[in-house]
Order: structure tokens, then sequence, then C-alpha cells
């Protein structure tokens, strides 16, 4: 079936939205013979809801909120499949001033240790009957949250009784933090160093520390449209595994920060952008966040999926059996389409 209308693709503000960008204004969508529109969202919630109702075809998207999706356990449920990862890293716990600086004391420790520094602060409001701590996630269905609440845990900090919690978007992270809203946040880059730019708070821990190599961002795609379309879908794959070889390689680095700091896309400092991409420089407020890995992290695996349903079962009971979740990672995470799309572009 041909094409009646541009692809439409849905992405937020981040770093790791690189790869969609790159594709869209390099012309390797273009390439493909591919018309694509792309439209920036305000958050995750704006992007699951487009897709289910059928306002977007794919999105670059969370994929414990694609396995909700499918599970029923938001509103609108959705058919949705995951033909390609897109990143790995890139995000950061990132703490008001006041609770950061005893533990940034002589220098940024590593995840463990500032874990173990913020349960003791923690402890010790708790004896002083001090006001509790709200932690932000950027969606009760991410990777955030996940590393979030496993890196408290290990750290002796209960995150289903001593902390309380809020959703908000990346975007609007640093203005929640400032604001007081909140005392911390994981969110992805370039918050983090958007936060330490700002001066309203500071990078405590990053999330390949937290678990290395840890899957984060994949394209998801309306099922639906991939069986109606699965020519233009193997197109939209050649094309994103293009862009995610790109901004894999340093050199293009200082390109591919122009393009995202851009108003009509991440419309940020150039700096605060270029230290979350290979290659960029970690100085100042570059040491506040992650660094987004690309190309190598693109193959959508069943072992990605069942980290994600293990993880989300861990903090919250799960409609389904594990028999049940198997069958239904089998059913989204899809590497047959992307082993076809990668061996048309191999050498």
């Amino acid at each position: 079936m041909s094409l009646q209308r541009p692809v439409r693709i849905g992405l937020l503000r981040l770093t790791d939205s690189a790869p969609v960008i790159h594709a869209q204004t390099a012309g390797l969508f273009a390439a493909e013979g591919l018309d694509v529109t792309l439209s920036v969202e305000p958050s995750w919630a704006n992007l699951a809801d487009k897709l289910s109702y059928g306002l977007l075809d794919a999105a670059v998207m969370l994929p414990p909120l694609v396995l909700a999706m499918a599970l029923g356990l938001r509103p609108a449920a959705a058919s949705i499949i995951v033909p390609m990862s897109l990143s790995q890293h890139g995000d950061a716990v990132t703490l008001s001033n006041e609770l950061a600086a005893p533990i940034l004391a002589g220098g940024r420790p590593d995840a463990a240790e500032a874990g173990r520094r913020l349960a003791r602060l923690l402890r010790a409001r708790a004896q002083t009957n001090g006001p509790r701590v709200t932690l932000a996630v950027v969606h009760a269905w991410s990777a955030h949250a996940l590393l979030f609440k496993s890196w408290l845990h290990a750290a002796g900090i209960d995150p289903q009784a001593d902390v309380d919690w809020a959703i908000v978007p990346p975007a609007d992270s640093v203005a929640a933090i400032e604001s007081g809203r909140i005392d911390g946040f994981c969110a992805g880059a370039p918050w983090g160093a958007v936060a330490a730019t700002a001066g309203v708070g500071r990078t405590v821990a990053l999330s390949s520390d937290i678990m290395p190599s840890h899957p984060e961002k994949c394209l998801a795609v309306r099922e639906a449209w991939a069986d109606e379309h699965p020519d233009a879908l193997q197109s939209l794959l050649r094309a994103l595994l293009r862009a995610a070889a790109d901004c894999a390689d340093p050199a293009n680095t200082p390109a591919i920060t122009a393009t995202l700091a851009q108003p009509a896309f991440l419309n940020l400092d150039p700096g605060v952008i270029a230290a979350s991409l290979p290659g960029g420089a970690r100085d100042g407020a570059g040491r506040d966040t992650d660094v987004c890995v690309f190309g190598a992290a693109t193959r959508p695996t069943l072992d990605q999926a069942r980290w994600f349903l293990d993880q989300m079962a861990r903090w919250r009971d799960l409609p389904v059996s594990a028999a049940e979740a198997e069958a239904l990672a089998a059913r989204i995470y899809r590497p047959d389409l992307y082993d076809a799309a990668a061996g048309v572009i191999r050498p």
C-alpha cells in the first residue's frame, strides 16, 4: 500500500532524539523516498496518546511505556511494535543544591557512594522531622523510574516509603526544581546540565554508572501502520540506521549539536547539548550530563524487553503471568524487521 501522506514521527526535546532529527535534516529519510513530518511534543503522555489515537505513526519512545500501553496500564491502550532501539545511557540523577552539596563535597563519588550519602541525608531529615523529599521522573513507566528506584533501593532507601514522587516532563524539570516543587529528578540529557547551568541543581549520578549499557529510547511504531506499509517501515529503519551511525561518530558532533540546538528542536545552549553527544567536551556543566550512546545500541532484543518487564514487575504488579509477558515481549520487540533493514545496508 502506497503512502498517502507524510510519516508522522513524534519526539521530545532530548539529545537521544538525535537520530530522528538528523535523519530528517540531513535528508536521510528523503533519500529513502520518505516524506516525514516531525512533531516535537511536551511530554511522554502526549506521545503515548497520539500514538494510541493514530495521530502519530511512530515516535522516539520509552520502552517501558510501550509495554505498559500493550498491558493496558494506561487509559489508551495500543498495539505498538519496537523494530529498533535508538540509544543507551543518557539519564542523570540531579538534585537540588541543598541535597547535592554534601553529596558532592570533595568531588562526585561513584554512583553507589552517592546513593549512600543521600540515604544518610534522608535519615537525618527523618530524625529531625524535616520535610520529606519529592523526587521526579519523566514518566512512571520509564527507564528513568526503574533505574532511579533501583539506585535508591541499593543505597538503603525504600523508594515506595521514604520519598514522594512526581511526574515532570524533561523540559519542565529545571523549572520544577528551581521553584521548589521537587527536590530532584532523573531525566534524559541534557537536562541535568541545563539545571547546573541555571545554578539550581547538580547531578550526583549518571545512568551509565547505575547500570552500564542499559537500553534507553526505542523507535515505537503503530502495529497497524507497520502492517499496512512494510516497505515504508524498512525505508524508515534504513534511514535511522544510517542516522544512528552518524550520531555515534564524534566527528559529526559539532554539526549534530548545531542542528539539535535550533529553536525547532531542543532550543538549548549548544555547549550543554554537545556534552551529551559522543566526544563532546565534558567540562563545566557538561559534567552534569550523561553521554548518549548510538550506533552500536540499535538492535531490539527480547532480553531488553524481559529486563524492562522484570523491573516493572519489581515495583508494581503486572496483570499478566510470566509466560504471557514473554509472549508479549516477542510480539512487540521485532529484531526480524531490524535485521531485514540492517542486512540491506551492510557493506
